[in-house]
């Protein structure tokens, strides 16, 4: 490489660069440096021993063999000041170090990163008629299936309601002398759809062809009030506390019972492990029950695993965690008005909060820590405000107010994609949509009809 082209080059090493000669420059001998002191390590250099000597000693003689006179401690104070110039320290240490210099470019900066709180509207996105819809709290009218349709009972009829961007409505069937339907139910695969009557017996739909498949017949003497798949086990309790469990595959449907219950079975929820299923009456009890316990037994009739009497009021509102396995919440009627939250591994209650007023549904969210839950309004203590309430899990504190209702709500439905909640009231006779959970984490899948299976078929008014 020329040399001309290396001597340019800023960093190069030190035994190939031409030194520069010393002849002919001046040499200036650097100044002095500073002292610097050391805050915590006293200066040899920079202490005065005899006043340190007299400090130590001698001041204190002489404060306590004297007794000085007004006018001698005056002389004493200005001779001090004078000779010692007030100095009271006998060691030497460097000063605090200087403040930190501010809005220092050079330094790192760290974002943090902090997760908006979402936007939660307070009032419904779509609000729809619903007539003749009971206003009976102990009854489960409504519920949402996994093809995104909508199910309600508005007195002997039964409707769907496609939730998808069409909206369609149909009705998919009526009863007359067997009637009012007193409970609906979808089954997993979103097509088949179980109702329960008034007349003790429950029938199963096909959603698709609107054609009844079976009727479910022989072991209820009232009411079908409640009902819960378990895959293809179908779950009925009645108004007079009894529980079975219905295999819809086979022509002898009953295949276990459940006996515990001395009121109507007003809820019945079944964990997603399809092991253990809670249930909840008018007795103010709350049963857990385990699947594997009758399969042990070899025999039709279960025994509770829980038998859980700490609510004051009718129980309803069941909800299973989805996050946090065996994790219960319950909601009771008045006076007790409190969700409890139970761990049904050991039957202990972990939580409880009043909330005011009678207790008739709760929803998890699927992606946050929020529990939502629908209530009576009691117009004799001004709660008319408080339909729905929003709370964060688990500190319960509220995060939102739903407001729109001018009548309890009691039923309740989520919709596929957990993000959408429907509440249904039959004293305004109204079913609302409301946006609670936010958008879904994932992108819906494209399905072949935008419009749902019920896009043909024209609104019922």
């Amino acid at each position: 490489m020329d040399d001309d082209v290396e001597a340019q080059l800023p960093l190069s090493p030190a035994n190939g660069r031409q030194r520069i000669p010393l002849e002919g420059r001046t040499l200036r001998r650097n100044a002095p440096s500073k002292t610097h002191y050391d805050r915590f390590i006293p200066n040899r250099a920079a202490m005065d021993f005899d006043v340190a000597q007299y400090l130590m000693v001698d001041s204190k003689k002489e404060n306590t063999t004297r007794i000085l006179t007004s006018s001698q401690k005056a002389y004493m104070e200005r001779l001090t000041e004078v000779c010692l110039k007030n100095r009271t320290r006998i060691l030497a240490f460097g000063s605090k170090p200087l403040e930190p210099a501010e809005n220092i470019s050079w330094l790192p900066q760290r974002s943090w990163s902090v997760k908006p709180r979402r936007y939660i509207s307070q009032t419904a996105d779509t609000t729809l008629e619903a007539p003749e819809l009971k206003d009976d709290a102990y009854l489960n009218l409504l519920d949402w299936s996994s093809r995104n349709v909508l199910a309600i009972a508005l007195g002997h009829s039964l409707y769907l309601w496609d939730a998808s961007e069409g909206g369609a409505c149909s009705k998919l069937m009526s009863v007359a002398d067997n009637g009012p339907i007193t409970s609906v139910s979808w089954a997993p695969n979103g097509t088949h759809i179980a109702i329960g009557l008034r007349d003790s017996a429950a029938q199963l739909w096909d959603a698709t062809s609107s054609k009844q498949l079976t009727a479910l017949r022989g072991g209820h003497q009232s009411q079908v009030g409640s009902l819960a798949w378990n895959s293809h086990i179908l779950t009925t309790g009645d108004m007079d506390g009894l529980i079975f469990n219905n295999d819809v595959r086979l022509p002898s449907h009953m295949v276990e019972e459940y006996k515990g219950h001395e009121l109507e079975v007003c809820g019945l929820k079944w964990s997603s492990s399809g092991q253990q299923l809670a249930s909840g009456g008018d007795d103010k009890l709350l049963h857990i029950w385990d699947r594997r316990m009758a399969s042990e037994r070899n025999g039709r009739q279960n025994q509770w695993l829980y038998r859980l009497d700490d609510h004051r009021g009718t129980v309803k509102a069941l909800a299973w965690c989805p996050f946090q396995r065996n994790l219960l919440a319950s909601g009771g009627g008045n006076p007790d008005r409190c969700i409890k939250f139970w761990n049904t591994c050991t039957g202990s209650c972990l939580k409880s909060m009043d909330t005011g007023s009678h207790v008739c549904a709760l929803l998890w969210s699927k992606t946050e820590g929020e529990l939502l839950s629908s209530h009576e309004i009691d117009w004799m203590e001004g709660d008319s405000q408080r339909p729905l309430i929003l709370w964060e899990y688990p500190s319960m504190g509220m995060v939102a107010e739903l407001v729109g209702h001018t009548s309890t709500a009691p039923f309740m439905a989520q919709s596929p994609d957990g993000c959408r909640v429907a509440s249904a009231s039959g004293g305004d006779e109204t079913l609302r949509i409301w946006n609670v959970f936010g958008k879904p984490e994932t992108k819906k899948k494209p399905i072949s009809n935008p419009l749902g299976p019920f896009a043909s078929l024209n609104s019922i008014r």
